[in-house]
């Protein structure tokens, strides 16, 4: 029983135990592929996060064992992530005040915080929120995101300094700076474009990070490179082997401003992480638990916290080259990690040769995918409102940084959300010459019943909305041309759930329609309906207001009280 609950939690584990031993070969292969992309670019987001280069090492190996382990994906790789880095300087470097110590200290604490907000939605079965950030709120994010760290880099790939915060500010002062450019760094940063650029054209197929870093790298330590201005890892401030933080002079208070920030972090590092899982999962033919992926990315970031990490969430590039490989299972991140356990161990001097500005354009290279402007644009086309909150997010990451723009967008879209809430669309239905029952104006076979108008409203009635639908039921029936003697309410589409104030403006609306010599039905529903009702009202007892089953019911309830003349009862059967 407890053997069965522990495999509930960890997918990953249980996957692995049924594992097929004709995989081994390809997972294996997978793994060296996903380490050698993996390790410069873990240096590279480290730099991004402003910490040192060990740090972004830190950050790939407990948190993919613990993914392995605990998420249902088979084919995600997790690690350092553009948009999470960008986060988190966005965060940190403001709190830290150019002090090191604190900004690692900071670091670790928004990781393990978002860990916890990860495990905390995944105990309250919150992986819905997934479709929080819609498809127009991460174009723009990912485009600003993308567009933010493509301009920080410039000042290392050209070796000059731009201490300005803001991406705008940076791109202003730009053209003053040029003058200040270090053309050696100018070489070492057009010869890793250079290895890029050919690697892909000619073969795309090999790590080319890895081999640019380790090409450029062997140049700057053959030639003492450093001795000619050209930035390091090691000058600026690398220390090998296993750095430790220290926690004596942290003051705990600090925390308290990274509340907020790291639940965005984990809203936004989630979403990235369930786009690029379910992409990959159904190329592969399999589903995905969303609870478990926020379970896996909390424990993921504990783990990169506890292990002096900074956050992670899930890695696109690394995940296409782990499927592109033929990986098929979760052990590709075991092997993956154990080889870089072994460089964090065994390796870690030959690091502080790496060029600064060969990272940058290691940046600059990844980030460079990020961008869809032409998507972006095409959104104007497609669907104007998403267009202009895609724009709207874009511009507010450029202009106010990463998490207030983060922040407004998902406000916006809420506002957007409620928007449609408070005034939804509506339909007035008839029949056509089949009996059918169709919204009016959709084809000219479709024709209003006399005397009876039947009103769909497109949203869920609830306390805040409810007096609009109210107005222009009543509009509808006092701008027609001849008044109906009954009003049919499609109670399939607004009666989701029962609000106390929503029965009470159905009341209202029933009275009000009694008034002007008119019958209202509501239909579909009725078992709720009548339930909600005898509840908020246990003594009515008046018929002026009927439930039927259907809108069809209600229709023929209507034909047989005309042809009769009878007292309709208050229930429809």
């Amino acid at each position: 029983m407890l053997g069965k609950m522990v495999l509930n939690y960890m997918p990953g584990l249980k996957n692995l135990l049924a594992y097929d031993k004709s995989w081994l070969k390809h997972d294996v292969k997978a793994g060296l592929s996903v380490a050698a992309v993996a390790l410069p670019v873990a240096i590279a987001y480290a730099e991004l996060a402003g910490v040192g280069a060990i740090v972004g090492l830190y950050s790939c190996v407990l948190p993919m064992l613990a993914y392995a382990l605990f998420g249902s994906s088979r084919q995600l790789i997790v690690g350092p992530d553009a948009t999470t880095c960008a986060v988190i300087a966005a965060v940190v470097v403001p709190l830290s005040a150019g002090n090191s110590e604190l900004h690692w200290q900071l670091t670790i604490v928004m990781t393990v915080m978002m860990g916890g907000w990860c495990l905390l939605a995944s105990k309250f079965r919150l992986g819905a929120l997934a479709d929080l950030l819609s498809h127009p709120i991460l174009t723009g994010l990912l485009n600003g995101v993308a567009v933010t760290i493509i301009v920080g880099q410039l000042g290392k790939v050209l070796g000059i300094t731009l201490d300005e915060e803001q991406v705008i500010e940076k791109i202003i002062a730009l053209p003053g700076r040029l003058s200040e450019i270090h053309f050696l760094t100018l070489g070492i940063s057009i010869l890793t474009l250079a290895i890029l650029m050919a690697i892909k054209t000619f073969r795309s197929q090999w790590p080319a990070p890895l081999i640019a870093i380790v090409i450029t790298t062997a140049l700057v330590w053959i030639t003492s490179a450093q001795q000619y201005g050209i930035a390091t890892i090691g000058g600026a401030g690398f220390q090998s082997g296993l750095p430790v933080v220290h926690w004596g002079s942290f003051k705990p208070g600090l925390a308290r401003d990274l509340l907020i920030p790291a639940l965005n972090l984990a809203l936004v590092s989630f979403v990235s992480l369930m786009l690029t899982a379910r992409s990959f999962a159904a190329k592969n033919g399999y589903e995905i638990n969303a609870d478990a992926e926020f379970r896996a990315l909390g424990v993921a970031n504990l783990m990169s916290g506890l292990s002096q990490g900074f956050a992670i969430s899930g890695a696109d590039s690394r995940t296409a080259v782990n499927d592109s490989t033929g990986g098929k299972s979760q052990l590709v991140s075991v092997v993956a990690a154990l080889i870089i356990g072994i460089v964090v161990v065994f390796f870690t001097q030959p690091l502080q040769f790496i060029p600064v500005s060969a990272l940058g354009i290691v940046l600059i290279y990844a980030s460079w995918s990020l961008i869809d402007l032409r998507g972006l644009w095409n959104l104007r086309r497609r669907n104007k409102p998403a267009f202009r909150l895609a724009f709207f997010t874009f511009g507010c990451v450029l202009v106010i940084g990463v998490i207030q723009g983060i922040a407004l967008a998902v406000l916006l879209g809420l506002l957007q959300f409620l928007r449609t809430v408070f005034r939804p669309t509506e339909h007035l239905l008839g029949i056509d010459e089949n009996g059918m029952i169709h919204s009016l104006g959709n084809s000219t076979d479709v024709k209003m019943i006399p005397g009876v108008l039947i009103y769909r409203y497109n949203s869920p009635l609830t306390y805040f909305n409810v007096a609009y639908f109210k107005r222009r039921v009543l509009n509808l029936v006092d701008g027609a041309v001849l008044q109906p003697k009954w009003v049919v309410i499609d109670a399939v589409s607004c009666f989701t759930y029962s609000d106390i104030s929503v029965l009470a403006t159905i009341n209202e609306l029933k009275r009000d329609l009694k008034g002007r010599q008119i019958k209202l039905i509501l239909a579909g529903r009725k078992t709720e309906l009548t339930r909600w009702f005898k509840d908020s009202r246990p003594t009515m007892k008046d018929d002026d207001m009927i439930l039927a089953p259907d809108l069809y019911l209600a229709l023929r309830f209507i034909q047989s009280k005309e042809s009769m003349n009878e007292d309709e009862p208050s229930v429809v059967e």
